[in-house]
């Protein structure tokens, strides 16, 4: 039996740094992975798909790893200093189906950035359990989510 937590977050912010930038930074999935927290390994499937394997949490005797796998496109319009990177989920891959997009928009003086994220995983656990596993789930993924915009501000000399 297994429980499944539903995720949907959503964050706008801006940074000091070029869109251009931005969005090399965000498109090339493995230097925007690199300011994820938690990431045991990211494996490249080809065709710009990759599975995530996130380090366990837990103790020793009882521990969930979570892995799945997305699928990346990107697109940069330099006339209009835009830039989207989707993700869609590769199914058949891991315990999750992750999904979202990065939004990067050129504001003269700094760059607007929006991150939308939705997903489901699969925990392991007994029915019982899941008024007590679905909210510690979803607040530690939105942790991990908070201190990568973090990570990311940082890397883009801070928020404007």
């Amino acid at each position: 039996m297994a429980i499944t937590v539903k995720i949907d977050l959503g964050y706008e912010f801006n940074v000091k740094a070029k869109a251009a930038e931005v969005f090399e930074v965000l498109s090339d999935v493995p230097t925007s992975v690199s300011h994820f927290p938690k990431v045991d390994q990211l494996v490249d499937l080809g065709g710009n798909s990759y599975r995530w394997e996130m380090e366990k949490v837990g103790t020793t005797q009882v521990n969930i790893q979570t892995v799945y796998a997305c699928k990346y496109v990107s697109k940069w319009d330099a006339a209009k200093g835009t830039g989207t990177v989707k993700w869609t989920p590769v199914k058949g891959v891991g315990n999750a189906l992750v999904s979202g997009s990065w939004d990067i928009v050129d504001q003269k003086k700094s760059t607007g950035i929006t991150l939308a994220i939705q997903g489901d995983i699969e925990v392991p656990l007994p029915g019982l359990m899941k008024m007590v596993v679905v909210p510690v789930v979803e607040g530690e993924f939105e942790k991990l989510v908070e201190k990568y915009i973090a990570n990311l501000i940082k890397r883009f000399g801070g928020e404007a």
